[in-house]
């Protein structure tokens, strides 16, 4: 794919307003999070937005420190990979936590869905490490950002599984509260984004009051931490590497060891082994952000690559779903549960779409946040119901 700069949207004095854009900042990333390939810039509305800028490339070249692009790969893959299946970790614990089980705030059957408290709790951290200080997190590691935004926030949140339960709710018949479950899930992650991103302002003001008469000190400690050398990157693809290999071999001796009980944590299990394919998947997805369609790039502001991550994974999710409910096996039900707990919600992501759909509300065209939330939901939970509803109602799987 060719690599170029997609002409800026309208909306950047009002992200300079919020303290979103720089007119004078080389690299956009306090903007958004980090783009699929290093060398593109995609949409800077997107928070899949940008990793390097061609400045900062042409800077690089200078001092002979411009990276092999396969090294790049390899670290944005291995970042993603690792970052992503903390994200699931963290998921599943939030799941456990607000719970049945537990605090007994979110259920199976119920408008406030299990997957509710990751997507706000993903939400409010897009809003502090994807944009107030994703600037401040890439002058370290723009790969460290890739792993934080795109690999844990993305993998912690997901669309999939939110659009599934809101299937499960309307198949029994309660369109009403499918219906609110999406209206209260938006309504939620919204603020949540709009609360980290106010947080993190407040905060990033607190420190720059305490830091005002040691600034040489403080940019000295940043750059005590900067990963600037070939050595510091190869470091740390060799530390990541093992870190991966060491999870990827402990889930899968666990999920050996408990496949046969038919357990939840099997399932945890098969999701930290297949998340991290989800994870590359939408990010190689989020290059088609910002482009539009054709040659003429029209619709340049919705964010396809997101879309079509959600609505394919919502897709996929819902017909495992009808697998599901037609084998009807234990097995069967752990091997489909752990796919998409893992690979369909690593793949699909409400982190990066609340931050899309904020962005678009506080723009010149707020109209463009709500026909984006509309098409994502609307063919997503349109699609579903053909997938899974019809042949649930049908054959009377239920």
């Amino acid at each position: 794919m060719e690599s170029g700069v997609v002409a800026p949207i309208p909306e950047n004095e009002l992200l300079q307003s919020y303290g979103l854009w720089s007119n004078d900042a080389k690299a956009s990333n306090a903007v958004s999070p980090v783009s699929p390939l290093p060398e593109e810039i995609i949409s800077r509305m997107s928070t899949d937005a940008i990793l390097h800028t061609h400045d900062k490339k042409q800077e690089q070249q200078d001092k002979g420190m411009e990276l092999p692009k396969l090294l790049e790969y390899m670290l944005c893959l291995v970042h993603l990979a690792v970052f992503g299946i903390f994200g699931v970790l963290t998921r599943y614990l939030l799941q456990k936590l607000f719970g049945p089980s537990v605090a007994r705030v979110t259920s199976d059957q119920s408008i406030l869905y299990l997957d509710l408290p990751s997507n706000m709790v993903g939400s409010f951290l897009m809003g502090w490490f994807g944009v107030v200080f994703k600037g401040d997190i890439s002058s370290v590691s723009e790969f460290l950002a890739i792993g934080l935004s795109t690999g844990y926030l993305g993998s912690l949140t997901t669309f999939s599984g939110w659009n599934q339960k809101m299937l499960d709710v309307s198949v029994n018949g309660d369109w009403v509260f499918s219906v609110l479950g999406f209206l209260l899930g938006l309504f939620l992650v919204g603020y949540s984004i709009i609360f980290g991103i106010e947080t993190a302002k407040g905060f990033r003001w607190l420190l720059k009051g305490l830091h005002t008469s040691s600034k040489s000190e403080t940019t000295g400690s940043v750059n005590k931490w900067r990963i600037n050398s070939f050595q510091g990157h190869w470091v740390v693809l060799i530390v990541l590497t093992l870190l991966l290999a060491l999870l990827w071999s402990l889930s899968g001796t666990l999920l050996g060891k408990e496949f046969n009980s038919h357990k939840s944590g099997a399932q945890l299990w098969l999701a930290c082994v297949v998340g991290p394919f989800g994870v590359w998947i939408r990010w190689f997805l989020a290059r088609l952000n910002g482009r539009g369609i054709g040659r003429t790039g029209i619709l340049k502001w919705v964010p396809f690559g997101t879309l079509i991550a959600n609505v394919s994974a919502a897709c996929v999710m819902a017909a495992l779903s009808t697998l599901k409910e037609a084998v009807n096996t234990s097995a069967c039900t752990t091997i489909v549960t752990g796919i998409q707990f893992g690979l369909l919600g690593c793949l699909s992501t409400v982190s990066t779409f609340a931050a899309e759909f904020h962005a678009m509300r506080e723009s010149r065209h707020p109209w463009r946040a709500y026909a984006y939330a509309l098409t994502t939901i609307g063919v997503s939970f349109g699609l579903g119901t053909l997938i899974y509803s019809v042949p649930v109602w049908t054959r009377g799987y239920k």
